[in-house]
């Protein structure tokens, strides 16, 4: 796996998404502490929100940037990103007004809507071997993976010593340091083809490719299931620990290292798991286990409360506090397995000159699903016993796997064998092709704007 960092580009690169990411893993934790020091036991619903408002970004910007951040230098744009992201979160730790976090967000998050598609459709050019961007993937997950376990722990350790106001200025250096790596390299330029159309076409274009490729609906469905799980642990761990198990700063940050560690765990034994069996089974699988181990929590809160379903019969000692923290283990193995292969999906599903905007449609219907969830996690938490509130979320969880089992052929064949009979005889394509049906390596592009029945 380790074989990609030889490659001084990709290593450079990938140095700066650690860093960024545990960064990015400081603001997350402040941001709940913030929003608790703000709100109380409702910090929930302010932290689901404020995450809402950055799901928002993500979706409604990342389309956009995708259409025509291609035509721009590669190496100046992140950097400039970058350099936004550390501005903003300069202003964080001055908030001290519900909705100035909400604007905030909306702002960072909307430089990192820009940045990461940018970013992640970068790394098949700089390692065009598939093999290669194989690993370079599993390295990426690990990478999001110390966002989740590396920065709690630090975190925890940061707020022995100095209050949560100052993790603000570590997620400004991890900015500042990713800025300077990604300037100590020359990065490919894009592939991507100056496309004629309107705006209209030139920013639904990666959308269309993705919704029209039945693998990629598939993934769509299983993003569902992933954000399920995620946003039940990123919303409700700090009123959990804190409002109702009576904890501090230090467990929360461990509950969230606890997810993190699955995560983590699941990434280094997932390269050799999909060199021997297909994405699908892999994906379907661990959205299935992500569902499993959500009925598994309710079911034992349940049991735990004895016959009162409040929070507040919620045993306060080891017992649930145990649960808890082996619970977020477990969903953390689902979420990675479900996440690391997307990437492989996307790759296969897009010529190069359209991958940027493939991956940033894929940037933003993930996050669309957070946007359900993160404010569902949040509502249901604040009115709902916990018990009730996993138990909807398993049932969230199951319904996607289910669609994504449905739209995903468990025969999904990168050739297909198609026609062309709207083409005359002397096209290009079909010269290469030999004849107006024929089959190869297939994605939705200019000529191939439907993807084959299967009665084809």
């Amino acid at each position: 796996m380790l074989d990609v960092l030889a490659n001084r580009t990709y290593r450079h690169l990938f140095l700066a998404q650690i860093i960024a990411l545990l960064g990015t893993g400081l603001l997350t934790v402040a941001l709940g502490l913030l929003a608790f020091a703000l709100a109380g036991e409702k910090a929930g619903a302010v932290l689901g929100t404020a995450l809402a408002v950055k799901m928002i970004a993500y979706v409604t910007v990342a389309p956009v940037v995708g259409a025509f951040a291609a035509q721009l230098p590669r190496r100046a744009f992140l950097i400039a990103m970058d350099l936004v992201r550390a501005g903003i979160a300069l202003l964080l730790p001055f908030v001290s007004e519900v909705w100035q976090i909400y604007v905030l967000i909306y702002l960072l998050q909307s430089a990192s809507a820009a940045f990461t598609p940018t970013f992640q459709a970068t790394i098949p050019d700089v390692l065009p071997e598939e093999a290669d961007y194989t690993r370079a993937l599993s390295l990426s997950r690990l990478a999001y993976d110390l966002e989740s376990l590396v920065s709690p722990a630090l975190a925890a350790l940061l707020l022995s010593l100095v209050s949560f106001h100052w993790l603000f200025s570590g997620t400004v250096v991890g900015f500042l340091c990713s800025a300077a790596l990604v300037l100590s390299v020359s990065l490919p330029a894009s592939p991507a083809a100056h496309r004629q159309g309107g705006i209209y076409d030139k920013t639904t274009r990666g959308m269309r490719i993705y919704l029209a490729t039945p693998r990629l609906r598939g993934l769509l469905a299983l993003n569902m299931a992933a954000a399920a799980g995620g946003a039940l642990v990123i919303v409700n761990t700090v009123v959990i620990v804190k409002g109702w198990l009576g904890l501090g700063d230090g467990q929360v940050a461990l509950a969230l290292a606890c997810f993190g560690g699955g995560s983590m765990l699941a990434a280094l034994v997932l390269p050799r798991i999909l060199d021997k069996l297909p994405d699908r089974r892999v994906m379907l699988s661990a959205a299935f286990w992500l569902g499993l181990i959500l009925t598994f929590f309710s079911a034992s809160l349940f049991a735990a409360s004895g016959t009162g379903t409040t929070n507040a019969t919620l045993p306060a000692g080891s017992q649930v506090w145990s649960l808890l923290l082996l619970t977020w283990l477990l969903l953390g193995i689902g979420y990675s397995a479900v996440q690391t292969p997307s990437g492989r999906l996307l790759r296969r599903s897009a010529q190069a000159a359209d991958r940027p905007a493939v991956f940033a449609a894929q940037f933003a219907l993930s996050h669309a699903c957070w946007l359900v969830t993160y404010p569902l996690a949040g509502w249901l938490g604040a009115t709902l016993p916990l018990a009730v509130t996993a138990l909807a979320f398993s049932a969230l969880t199951f319904a996607a796997l289910v669609v994504a089992a449905q739209v995903w052929p468990a025969a999904d064949a990168e050739t297909q064998v198609h026609s062309h009979d709207d083409l005359p005889p002397d096209h290009p394509h079909l010269v290469e092709a030999d004849g107006h049906r024929h089959d190869h390596a297939f994605v939705i592009d200019d000529l191939h704007t439907r993807w084959p029945s299967r009665a084809n």
